[in-house]
């Protein structure tokens, strides 16, 4: 098996985090626009800014935690050659939760699925890793 398969996974990710900001960019401009930002605390307070651009803010914060594991289990893989299909299978299933958790998180934002979907991601990490040590030993 092509141990850089790994990598199409992780370039999902990657992009999905680009379209975050992307998407951040969009709703401060148009939240500006119409005047719903606190100009004096913007910079330095996020009450300043109205709520929906806080639940795209707070996607990207998001971005920048279990994936970051993802990231590393993803090329520690790569780098001992034990990429193979339940490896491949668990890095999909990680990004499709991703990308399904965003979609909630700056959707409807409700709750108890987003909670679902991140124990999904968190749960697919998990066994790359024990994959990752099985590997290794």
């Amino acid at each position: 098996m092509n141990n850089q398969l790994i990598l199409l996974p992780v370039l999902v990710q990657l992009l999905l985090t680009i379209v975050l900001y992307i998407s951040l960019v969009r709703r401060k401009v148009s939240a500006v626009k119409a005047g719903e930002v606190d100009d004096a605390r913007r910079a330095l307070h996020e009450d300043a800014w109205p709520d929906y651009v806080q639940q795209v803010n707070n996607c990207i914060r998001n971005q920048f935690e279990v994936p970051v594991l993802f990231y590393v289990v993803s090329i520690s893989l790569l780098i001992v050659g034990a990429v193979n299909l339940p490896a491949l299978v668990l890095a999909w299933a990680f990004v499709l939760s991703r990308v399904a958790h965003a979609i909630v998180h700056t959707g409807s934002n409700y709750v108890p699925t987003r909670r679902r979907l991140f124990l999904c991601g968190v749960g697919a990490v998990s066994l790359m890793t024990l994959l990752l040590g099985w590997a290794l030993i």
